[in-house]
């Protein structure tokens, strides 16, 4: 994305804001209201997730629900509350949804129950980069020096974190299953 579309957002990563789990908690209330008995729960995922991870100051949500289709008919809700309706924008059985144009809020990223890996990989990472303080940092002087180097194409600044967002994901998820697995029943 450059500076000539209209959805231009310059990137900009921040240190951790402690206020950021406050906004999730207001934007979920909001979200619970448009979704309804739809929404089974409602995840706050991303790096703004994350206690001490530098991010872009963007709130990533993750809302699951029983029928991610019937989203599609809730357009006019979702565009009272701010938020752009933009499909599954490239990722087959999401529903994405922003808040802010260029500056940016919030981002949903909703899927059906029954999309596992997609909702089980999200949380495990997040769960992962706070558990792991070395990765968390890596992560954080990644993003820091990307943004550095891309202030304008974020498309740039994604394609930057691909390679350590993937081995990271793998990593969280074999973590995320090794502790289920140590769960016994008493």
């Amino acid at each position: 994305m450059k500076l000539n579309d209209p959805d231009y957002m310059l990137v900009r990563v921040v240190d951790y804001d402690p206020k950021w789990p406050g906004m999730f908690e207001a934007e979920a209330a909001l979200v619970r209201e448009i979704m309804g008995d739809n929404l089974i729960t409602i995840f706050h995922i991303g790096s703004t997730a994350v206690p001490g991870l530098r991010a872009k100051p963007v709130i990533d949500m993750l809302p699951v629900v029983r029928d991610v289709a019937a989203l599609d008919g809730l357009m006019r809700e979702f565009a009272a509350a701010g938020y752009e309706a933009m499909g599954e924008f490239g990722l087959p059985g999401r529903r994405y949804f922003r808040k802010g144009g260029a500056k940016r809020t919030h981002q949903l990223h909703a899927y059906q129950y029954d999309a596992v890996l997609s909702i089980t990989r999200h949380v495990a990472f997040r769960d992962y980069m706070r558990a792991h303080a070395e990765a968390r940092r890596a992560y954080g002087e990644l993003k820091t020096a990307l943004a550095a180097h891309f202030p304008d194409d974020i498309g740039a600044y994604c394609d930057g974190k691909d390679a350590f967002v993937k081995e990271y994901e793998r990593r969280a998820l074999i973590w995320h299953w090794e502790r289920l697995s140590a769960v016994r029943p008493a």
